[in-house]
């Protein structure tokens, strides 16, 4: 088994060796920059390593693994148009360096390429992939959806909000799990319990994400911090804050999202201290360390040496330390 560092270095390395320079240059010049923008590439990562965990030469899976990350780039662009964000990993947003249209139409060819990376595997393999890449994809849209439709509501429960994040978040990190065992030719049941274990661990990474939009550094994080305080999203934060407060805090916190100033730093610092006086910070901690503990269950009845158990417990640990 490698390290989780040398499958990045390969990652990358592919990625580097794919680098589009034909015309129109307006089309493919955007999705150079997005996928050079850097991350953590935690979804090709996991599709490599799986496909070793398996006994295949991960090298095998480095098509699928770039399909993963075009198309996670891809809803990246897409989601920042929606945002109407500034900023991804520190840099401009594709839609913000170019313009909107830009930004939609080169979004349209990332997700095209990414089902075209699939033609290279052999047919039975192409359609377990394709398969499962559709199925993902379209409950990124619909997670996406529900995350623009909570905005405008007020009655979010903490159900719906597990969903949601289960839907546009959780659910690629699981099929990244899966296609790497897909591709080494695992058993179906090896393959489901990837899956289960990446769905597990989305929700914590996610979980994770939110409150370091709110608490994280905002010289580490590479998105701007209060972020979805700004577009008054639903979170888990502020979900548990609504619901473990006194009234009065309750009412403040509506009253806050209900607003737009033009001047939004003491809008997110309010929210920020109603977060920490409620106690949803550390209710969202600690959603986050149940939900890694559920992925870590998976693991003990999972069909694999228990060094590569250790490698896949030692990666969620890692995820969930994390700062950015």
């Amino acid at each position: 088994m490698h390290t989780i560092e040398e499958y990045r270095e390969e990652f990358i390395a592919y990625l580097d060796s794919k680098k589009i320079t034909k015309e129109p240059r307006n089309l493919y010049e955007p999705i150079t920059y997005i996928l050079g923008l850097g991350g953590k590439r935690l979804r090709p990562v996991l599709v490599l390593m799986t496909a070793e965990i398996f006994k295949a030469d991960y090298r095998k899976a480095l098509d699928a693994a770039l399909a993963v990350e075009v198309f996670h780039n891809f809803s990246l662009v897409h989601d920042d148009i929606m945002d109407d964000a500034p900023v991804r990993r520190g840099q401009t947003t594709v839609h913000e360096k170019w313009d909107i249209n830009t930004g939609i139409l080169s979004g349209d060819a990332m997700l095209i390429m990414a089902y075209q990376l699939f033609e290279n595997y052999e047919p039975n393999v192409f359609r377990d992939l394709a398969k499962l890449f559709s199925k993902t994809a379209l409950e990124v849209c619909e997670g996406q959806q529900y995350d623009v439709d909570f905005e405008t509501r007020d009655d979010v429960m903490l159900p719906e909000y597990l969903k949601m994040i289960e839907y546009k978040t959780a659910v690629l990190v699981a099929a990244a799990l899966k296609m790497g065992a897909i591709v080494a030719g695992a058993s179906d049941a090896s393959q489901e319990q990837m899956y289960n274990y990446g769905l597990n661990l989305g929700i914590a990474f996610q979980l994770q994400d939110d409150y370091l939009d709110v608490f994280g550094d905002p010289e580490t994080f590479g998105k701007q911090v209060g972020g979805d305080i700004i577009e008054n999203k639903k979170t888990y934060l502020y979900l548990k804050a609504l619901n473990s407060g006194s009234e009065v805090m309750s009412k403040e916190l509506e009253h806050l999202y209900s607003i737009q100033p033009k001047e939004t730093d003491s809008k997110v610092k309010a929210v920020r201290s109603i977060f920490e006086k409620t106690g949803a910070d550390n209710a969202t901690k600690g959603a986050i360390a149940d939900y890694t503990a559920k992925a870590f269950e998976v693991l003990v009845d999972m069909d694999i040496e228990q060094e590569k158990k250790d490698l896949l417990r030692q990666f969620g640990k890692n995820l969930m330390n994390r700062t950015v």
